[in-house]
């Protein structure tokens, strides 16, 4: 079988499954008018000074206590990560809430304004990270067997 065989073959078992389910459109007409409603909110938190000064003030406090603080755009959502936790700024058709997760569990999430720092919430997330555990160095004056 060719690879277009096989493209046009999988195709049609996909519009078939979508006729045999009928909240499937449904489904995806419900999540495209969450994701217009919510797009005023994703525009203002990409074009914000308050994503600005968070990113700075996160890479500042990485430093301060020594993790790198990984930072991502995913789609919409700005996500910060380090020692396993995550804290996503998610925007809603009412919002922006931040969720705070660990192991990607959802642990809290609370409403922001843009208006306010963004220092209480990054103080707050970087709170809750675990404490790495130091590696002992091998000890030099130890006798090899």
């Amino acid at each position: 079988m060719s690879f277009l065989d096989n493209l046009e073959s999988t195709l049609k078992n996909l519009e078939s499954q979508e006729e045999r389910d009928p909240t499937a459109n449904a489904r995806r007409e419900s999540e495209r008018a969450r994701t217009l409603a919510a797009a005023p909110w994703a525009e203002k938190l990409k074009q914000s000074p308050y994503t600005h000064q968070l990113m700075n003030a996160a890479a500042a406090a990485g430093h301060r206590i020594r993790t790198k603080i990984y930072m991502a755009w995913l789609g919409t959502t700005f996500r910060l990560e380090a020692r396993g936790r995550k804290l996503e700024l998610r925007p809603t058709e009412d919002g922006i809430v931040a969720v705070f997760l660990d192991d990607n569990e959802e642990i809290r999430s609370e409403r922001i304004s843009l208006e306010d720092s963004p220092d209480n919430l990054l103080n707050a997330w970087i709170a809750q990270l675990p404490v790495p555990v130091p590696v002992a160095a091998p000890d030099p004056d130890a006798e090899e067997d």
